[in-house]
């Protein structure tokens, strides 16, 4: 494949500027494996491995090549696996904290333009696991669209389709059939040539029968969905772009069994904008929507425009936010330190002054 057939264009171009050196080109990640990356440009694809500079640059899981990163490979004389020398600042990034209580990010797919968020209309079905999605694409800044596969399985098609769209914060939704094809052609006017798509989602979803519809061909393996749960296998294990035949490139990702967001203050914001936006017309400024009187949130859970769980759901991620920025934010942390110094001093002081008064409160 060519730069410009894996989506090069003038914004990489300018990136590139000042990053020219004879032993270096322009490439794109396309796969990766365990300290192996998969890179194509103009030249035939190959495996490369990062270099000892990148190594000893790369300060978080977040440094590393990502699929979708655009890098610059120095191609040996010897014959040897080519070195990534730097990766280039990224366009988007769709991220999350790595699986496990390990606190770091990982990228998932960066330079992407569109985001396609799948969800199945089976036993799977689950709004708040897709606001959870939602949060992080919007943090990510590339576009989105939530793809609801499986309609040929979903008994009222008409009400999931309305009920995804009462909390996907204006993102376009779409109903599929990637088993029978129907209603896949209206996603065409995202796969336009030179834009790259990332499908997101759960195992079972359907996105490997999703990718080998899109691809015109059997790319991806397929299983069935366990019949007790509608959940799915892994089938795909890695992340890897296609050139889809229109022109377009497309990132397949392993269903994600955990996705705890990360940096995503802004985006969980966005996904919640009707909350927020009901929270600014509350009768305190610093209402906490529990029992507060004049409370615009709790008014519309008691009317009906709101699911309580979607509130709920809304804390939860909230709390996960500043979990992380406690722990990865210095400054955070400094601020954590002296809350817990005052706490503890104001209970130290009460202590001696209980023991002042002889044990009497």
């Amino acid at each position: 494949m060519s730069l410009k057939r894996l989506g090069w264009n003038s914004y990489f171009d300018a990136l590139w500027q000042g990053r020219e050196r004879p032993e270096w080109v322009p490439a794109r990640v396309i796969s990766q494996q365990r300290g192996l990356w998969r890179i194509a440009g103009d030249f035939a694809e190959c495996w490369a491995e990062t270099s000892g500079t990148l190594r000893a640059a790369a300060e978080t899981g977040g440094d590393w090549p990502a699929v979708g990163d655009w890098v610059a490979a120095e191609m040996l004389s010897g014959g040897g696996r080519p070195l990534i020398q730097t990766v280039l600042p990224r366009r988007s990034r769709f991220v999350r904290k790595v699986a496990g209580r390990r606190l770091e990010e990982q990228v998932i797919a960066a330079n992407v333009d569109t985001a396609f968020v799948v969800m199945a209309l089976d036993g799977d079905f689950n709004v708040r696991r897709l606001e959870r999605y939602l949060a992080q694409c919007f943090e990510s800044g590339a576009k989105s669209i939530v793809v609801l596969n499986k309609a040929d399985d979903c008994g009222d098609l008409a009400g999931r389709v309305s009920e995804v769209e009462s909390i996907a914060a204006g993102v376009p939704v779409f109903s599929v059939s990637a088993r029978t094809g129907d209603g896949v052609n209206a996603l065409d006017t995202f796969l336009m040539p030179g834009q790259t798509i990332v499908l997101l989602g759960s195992s079972g979803v359907g996105k490997s029968t999703l990718v080998n519809h899109l691809l015109q061909r059997e790319a991806q393996a397929v299983q069935t969905v366990r019949a007790s749960d509608s959940r799915g296998r892994h089938t795909t294990t890695s992340r890897e772009l296609f050139a889809l035949p229109g022109g377009a490139l497309l990132i397949d990702t392993p269903g994600l069994r955990e996705l705890q967001l990360w940096g995503a203050t802004e985006g969980v914001e966005q996904a919640f904008s009707d909350i927020e936006e009901l929270a600014a017309q509350c009768k305190y400024g610093n209402c906490g929507h529990t029992t507060e009187p004049g409370c615009a949130v709790q008014a519309a859970i008691a009317e009906g425009r709101i699911d309580e769980s979607r509130l709920e759901n809304q804390r939860k991620l909230e709390r996960e936010q500043e979990f992380v920025r406690r722990k990865v934010d210095p400054e955070a942390q400094k601020q954590e330190k002296e809350r817990v110094k005052l706490i503890h001093r104001g209970a130290r002081q009460k202590y001696d002054q209980r023991r002042k008064d002889g044990g009497k409160r």
